[in-house]
């Protein structure tokens, strides 16, 4: 992975790719869009490489589904339904990352994540028509992501900055996700657009910061039934 010169290079282009998107947000051409937007997902991904274990390989995974999530969604409308397939799937391999380290339910943990599914379900389904289907399913996939960021807290095979980390970017990505589902579903939001893809952007680099360690590769097993 890079260290020193290589990372802060890096870190200087994502920044200037998420402050040229901001700027051209609303009036920018699409091109521009697009380029500015893709940036600090690509540079985290170069910052990732290469991806030693499996913990790593699997967020590196969701990191570049998501950078073809962005890409899709700045495609035009029509293209709405993949990119929401392409970060479902980002979620999918967030999780999977989160289960190689800690695989016991935590179902006291989960019951936050389980009435945050059923309330954004029943507040965003009026609005969703034809939708809602592959909303609802997105809504179940990132708040089960989010509960297996709750369930590594005190398992071992992380340090503790790195729990946190993931821990902060999975509330983080359900923040940005549900302005999003907000703005695009229930109401406009005047400049929503602007915090959602801070959120955004700091769930990504939290994700990315939580796989930057040397682990072990087996995961904590605690009893099924364990809180």
């Amino acid at each position: 992975m890079l260290t020193g010169a290589g990372t802060r290079i890096l870190a200087g282009v994502g920044v200037a790719g998420a402050v040229g998107f901001l700027l051209v947000l609303d009036t920018g051409r699409p091109e521009l869009r697009l380029l500015t937007k893709a940036l600090p997902m690509l540079c985290l991904l170069l910052w990732q490489w290469p991806p030693r274990e499996r913990y790593a390989r699997w967020v590196f995974a969701g990191l570049g589904l998501s950078l073809l999530g962005d890409v899709l969604l700045d495609s035009g409308p029509g293209m709405f339904l993949p990119g929401l397939g392409a970060f479902l799937l980002a979620h999918v391999s967030y999780t999977a990352a989160y289960l190689t380290v800690m695989r016991g339910l935590q179902w006291v943990r989960a019951l936050p994540f389980v009435l945050l599914a059923v309330s954004a379900s029943v507040l965003l389904w009026p609005s969703l028509g034809a939708m809602a289907l592959p909303v609802t399913a997105y809504v179940v996939v990132i708040c089960t992501m989010s509960w297996r960021a709750t369930a590594l807290l005190g398992a071992s095979g992380l340090s503790h900055f790195e729990q946190r980390a993931a821990f902060a970017g999975a509330l983080l990505f359900a923040a940005s996700d549900g302005l999003l589902a907000i703005k695009l579903f229930v109401r406009p939001l005047p400049g929503a657009s602007y915090a959602i893809m801070l959120l955004y952007w700091a769930a990504q680099l939290s994700i990315a910061l939580s796989a930057r360690g040397e682990r072990t590769e087996s995961a904590s097993v605690a009893h099924p039934l364990a809180s």
